[in-house]
């Protein structure tokens, strides 16, 4: 690299830094052919800073070619921390237990020559080490090394601050001469375009692995110091991954910066009470924490709840006093591990498995695990894509007269398409554990049932009902009579004609006051709702007294096993005797031979759905269906009688 180049690049360098520039060396000195000897140190150094080389080996190299070119001199570069504590930075000819008996040494002005340099900002030049009282506390480390005389200048940066100091030891008692100053300048100016350019490096790099908001190491530094981690060692580590349950709570409600604080403090939180183990924030309200320490191993629940208990601190977010909320879900490398990213992948099933199953709590990964989060996470992404490309659509099962075989009314069932095959709900039902799914995939069904009543009804078929099986996350957020209603009334049809079909499990809700509170409104706004599959979970008619329903549909379970004085015979028909006083309409489900609707009928079943009359088929067969089978128009003032749920 040539002078002129290296005089751009400086000059950059000097915009960028706002540095003084290096003494011309291009006019005449004086000083003979030592000139073009320092204008090629000048070159050598700035060539390896341009070229990226370390701050290490550049000032050691420059120590060395000083040293080629002053042989009575031995050259030092110490850096100064923020705390003011003196650090080796290059001595390639002191001695090595004299360089390390000044890291950690004190500025000040009586800490030698460089600390005293470096305590004013001005060169100090101690010509006898041994009598100066500024090297009283140090002259026992020097002078039995042969060290007589010490000449240190400091290195400041754009702000004057002290960064680091270049020094000339003398084996001799002496001060430096003027060709030594001439060369001390310029090291001095090398010294600090190396270090500068050095601190940028440290400060890139310093952002690129931080998080802007919260100060904690990002994604990028996780993904590298997880790539680090040795698997082959099982339980020799662990990986935590916690979530914040409400963020997007508080964002909505309060806005994003009640949001923010919620995220620093718990940042702050999670690293205080995960150390000494590492914390990171690796996506909008995740965080990651890797655990080395042996007793934090011990026993990652006492761990994680720690992190937990230390999160649910109340927090003051710009006025609103908020409680945070977090789930977390762990890991550890098991033998034969391939890679940390398994490790992450196992603690991201564990994540999602507490948030179903235990959220606000700790699940720990274990083996199965898995493969049960890899068929669920399929799922969500296989239905999520047959939203997007239409390819879910509505099949329809009637519901009919036992006696007359009649239409009454349908079940409206998903399915999804893929290539020329129908799939049905059971092949992807996992996918409707996440809320989100849940609702959308309600909602596409709402539409697309709707939009099927309008036509029916302007075919002049006696339509009846439908009944749109819904979640438990629709009930319990509250979405679905607002989703409903907007369907039905695009469309100009009435909510008389649907009855929302639930199964027992979101029936019961695990306790769940917001589904049961759901059932009521949706019934006090007119509203039918059916509980499905009765008889498969925990339900019984007692609690119908408290969350009543309009229709039972007995599962097919009790109808296969009816038979003359069999225990399910004398089950279904109790339930159909209660029933009717509680004036609630029965549908028996799985209905498929004569013999099972003849049972049904003489005990007193009106009602009846199964392939005996039809399978689940598409709309066109459903239209063909109502327009011969239909319960007609004339019947419907004895629907009720009759006991159809209209």
């Amino acid at each position: 690299m040539n002078f002129a180049v290296q005089k751009l690049f400086l000059n950059v360098v000097l915009l960028t830094g706002a540095m003084r520039p290096l003494p011309d060396l291009s006019s005449s000195t004086g000083l003979g052919m030592s000139q073009g000897v320092l204008l090629k140190l000048q070159n050598t150094i700035l060539e390896m800073i341009a070229k990226g080389e370390t701050l290490a080996s550049t000032c050691q190299l420059l120590c060395l070619e000083v040293e080629a070119l002053l042989p009575d001199v031995i050259c030092s570069v110490l850096t100064v921390d923020a705390l003011g504590f003196l650090h080796p930075l290059a001595g390639p000819s002191l001695p090595e237990e004299y360089s390390l008996a000044l890291d950690g040494v004190p500025i000040g002005p009586m800490s030698g020559s460089c600390g005293s340099a470096a305590h004013f900002g001005t060169d100090v030049s101690v010509s006898n080490i041994e009598n100066d009282p500024r090297w009283a506390k140090y002259k026992h480390l020097a002078l039995p090394h042969g060290l007589r005389a010490c000449w240190s200048s400091p290195i400041r940066d754009m702000h004057g601050t002290t960064i680091a100091t270049f020094a000339f030891y003398y084996r001799d008692r002496r001060s430096p001469t003027d060709f030594e100053q001439t060369v001390v300048a310029s090291c001095v100016h090398l010294c600090l375009i190396a270090i500068d350019r050095h601190q940028r490096v440290i400060e890139r790099e310093r952002r690129a692995f931080t998080d802007a908001l919260t100060g904690m190491a990002n994604r990028a530094a996780f993904n590298a110091a997880l790539a680090d981690l040795d698997c082959r060692a099982a339980d020799s580590w662990a990986l935590l991954v916690v979530d914040l349950d409400n963020l997007k709570v508080v964002n909505d409600t309060f806005g994003h910066l009640a949001g923010d604080t919620l995220l620093q403090v718990a940042a702050s939180r999670i690293t205080s009470a995960a150390h000494p183990a590492r914390a990171y924030r690796i996506g909008g309200d995740e965080f990651a924490i890797i655990i080395e320490a042996p007793q934090a191993l011990v026993s990652l629940e006492e761990t994680a709840q720690a992190i937990l208990s230390e999160l649910a601190l109340p927090v003051d977010c710009g006025g609103q006093i908020v409680v945070p909320r977090a789930t977390i879900g762990g890991a550890v490398p098991s033998a034969g591990e391939p890679s940390g990213e398994r490790v992450r992948q196992n603690a991201d099933f564990a994540l999602y498995h507490a948030k179903e199953t235990r959220r606000g709590g700790f699940v720990r990964f274990w083996p199965g695990l898995g493969s049960s989060m890899t068929r669920r996470l399929t799922a969500i992404r296989d239905v999520t894509a047959a939203l997007r490309e239409n390819r879910i659509d509505a099949y329809y099962q009637p519901i009919f007269r036992l006696d007359t075989r009649e239409v009454v009314g349908l079940e409206a069932l998903c399915r999804m398409r893929v290539g020329d095959t129908v799939v049905p709900a059971a092949s992807f039902h996992e996918a409707t554990t996440d809320a989100h799914v849940a609702t959308a995939l309600s909602a596409y069904m709402i539409t697309l049932v709707a939009a099927d009543v309008r036509r029916w009804l302007d075919l002049g078929i006696p339509f009846q009902h439908v009944g749109i099986n819904v979640s438990s996350a629709d009930l319990s957020g509250g979405t679905i009579e607002r989703v409903l209603t907007s369907a039905f009334e695009r469309e100009g049809v009435s909510l008389e004609h649907v009855i929302l079909e639930i199964t027992e499990t979101v029936y019961m809700g695990a306790g769940d006051q917001a589904i049961q509170s759901a059932i009521r409104s949706l019934r006090a706004r007119g509203i039918r709702v059916a509980l499905d599959d009765f008889g498969t979970g925990f339900a019984s008619l007692t609690h119908l007294l408290t969350v009543p329903v309009d229709v039972i549909k007995i599962d097919k379970t009790f109808i296969d096993h009816m038979g003359p004085d069999g225990v399910s015979t004398t089950i279904v028909e109790g339930l159909i005797r209660v029933a009717e006083k509680m004036n609630i309409r029965i549908v028996a489900e799985g209905v498929e031979t004569e013999d099972q609707a003849t049972q049904l009928t003489a005990a007193g079943c009106v009602l009846g759905q199964g392939f005996l009359v039809s399978a689940a088929v598409d709309r066109h067969q459903a239209t063909a269906l109502l327009l011969e089978r239909s319960q007609h128009a004339s019947n419907h003032p004895a629907r009720k009688r009759s006991g159809a749920p209209g």
